[in-house]
């Protein structure tokens, strides 16, 4: 907290060499409460482009995507806010970039914005660039042209599960 308050200041001297301080978790739940509170990072106030809503039931974003119940708090993920916050430590862990993601958010909306990073990390193996990947979707999904529902149907009947996740 500190450190926040109080940066530190770096000298514009070339003759003197300092060292870049970096957190291995730096910005995960300044990040998740930005994206869930619709929070540019300078501060302003947004709304998502298509104002997007939780389209998909929670257990059904699970089933289609069980790895990311792996990363959420103790291991699993009970609610939207426990995706959201697995969808973060998932981002960082595939090299994603905060903007991306927080773009994704801002367009998408933070529940789905984190569905895609679930949907991504199933997809994991299969996919060269994870943050290139995630900007592709949201700019699909500025233009009305990307939808989650696919993609989670797929992943529903590659898990086993018939259409709707209920067999």
């Amino acid at each position: 907290l500190q450190k926040h308050i109080k940066p530190h200041e770096m000298s514009g001297n070339p003759d003197q060499t300092e060292r870049h301080k970096q957190e291995s978790k730096p910005e995960s739940i300044i990040e998740l409460e930005r994206c869930s509170r619709n929070e540019r990072l300078d501060g302003q106030a947004i709304e998502p482009a298509n104002k997007a809503k939780r389209t998909f039931p929670l257990g059904m974003v699970l089933k289609a995507c069980p790895e990311i119940m792996n990363y959420g708090p103790d291991g699993a993920v009970r609610s939207w806010r426990d995706l959201m916050i697995a969808a973060v430590t998932v981002r960082s862990m595939l090299g994603v970039y905060p903007s991306a993601y927080q773009e994704a958010c801002e367009v998408m909306g933070p529940e789905n914005a984190g569905v895609a990073v679930a949907c991504i990390l199933e997809r994991a193996g299969h996919i060269n660039s994870a943050g290139g990947y995630l900007r592709d979707l949201t700019a699909k999904a500025r233009l009305g042209k990307f939808s989650l529902g696919p993609m989670l149907t797929a992943l529903l009947r590659a898990n086993g599960f018939g259409v709707g996740g209920v067999s």
